[in-house]
């Protein structure tokens, strides 16, 4: 077994201060997690700091007000690239949305929806190989994602609760967001034409969404129609995986809410 000195406990106790993650001090001094969580508990318990349990509230069960623009992005990313899962070692279950390293602008919205939505929980962000794991445990994510449940979201029904699609009709765009930046993209396509004898390449944007499942293809769908912007299903093969935003005018209104990943 390793031995730390009083040194780097009071360096990590240190950089724990200046606001570094407790996951971040471990990585930066070379020393296990749970031995920078003990020393933390430690030191707090020497002041008198200790927190008591930690009792969060949640807007369905406690009525407690929520950030519905927030919660709007956070189900959309969830819908795509979250999922909630409890191990058995844990006492609540957690959320993880899967951020690539690619678009760190993402992974900033991302974080900032889930303290928004969950403002009595911390935050944290897990690191992969070319992604980060932005997470949050509660146990009230089963109130606030019914949509959980056994299996892989395509294969099995997924609909919106009757308060949920209230707070999509009323910030739509923020959902439409949320599904774009997980299983969408804007893209930049092109084209030739003979002009004057002369072939001529064209470029033209167009966004595109990708979901194998039928309810979150058409919960994106009918969310489009409801903002004025018009779309087309392109089929992979034989199934419709594919849903389109290439009119200009739509792309248009897209850009001026959306935009590109970042």
């Amino acid at each position: 077994m390793k031995f730390h000195g009083a040194a780097t406990r009071q360096r990590a106790l240190d950089l724990i201060a200046s606001g570094v993650t407790n996951a971040e001090v471990a990585r930066r001094l070379g020393v296990p997690p749970g031995t920078v969580s003990y020393w933390l508990h430690v030191d707090r318990s020497k002041r008198g700091d200790c927190p008591g349990p930690h009792r969060s509230s949640c807007p369905r069960c406690d009525g407690r007000d929520l950030d519905e623009a927030a919660y709007s992005y956070l189900l959309g990313l969830y819908l795509g690239d979250g999922h909630i899962v409890q191990y058995s070692q844990h006492r609540v279950p957690s959320l993880m949305i899967t951020c690539g390293d690619t678009w760190p602008g993402l992974m900033d919205a991302c974080h900032t929806a889930m303290e928004a939505v969950f403002p009595d929980n911390s935050v944290c962000r897990v690191r992969r190989i070319g992604c980060h794991n932005v997470k949050v445990y509660s146990k009230h994510l089963w109130c606030m994602f019914p949509q959980h449940g056994p299996g892989k979201k395509h294969e099995r029904r997924i609909e919106l609760e009757a308060w949920q699609q209230s707070i999509v009709d009323t910030h739509p765009w923020e959902f439409l967001r949320g599904l774009i930046h997980s299983d969408g993209c804007r893209i930049t396509n092109w084209t030739t034409r003979i002009v004057g004898g002369v072939p001529k390449r064209y470029e033209y944007p167009r966004y595109v969404f990708a979901n194998k499942s039928d309810d979150i293809r058409q919960l994106y769908c009918d969310t489009l129609t409801q903002v004025g912007v018009e779309w087309t299903v392109l089929a992979r093969g034989s199934d419709p995986f594919n849903v389109s935003v290439a009119r200009k005018d739509s792309v248009a209104l897209m850009d001026a809410h959306i935009g590109p990943k970042y």
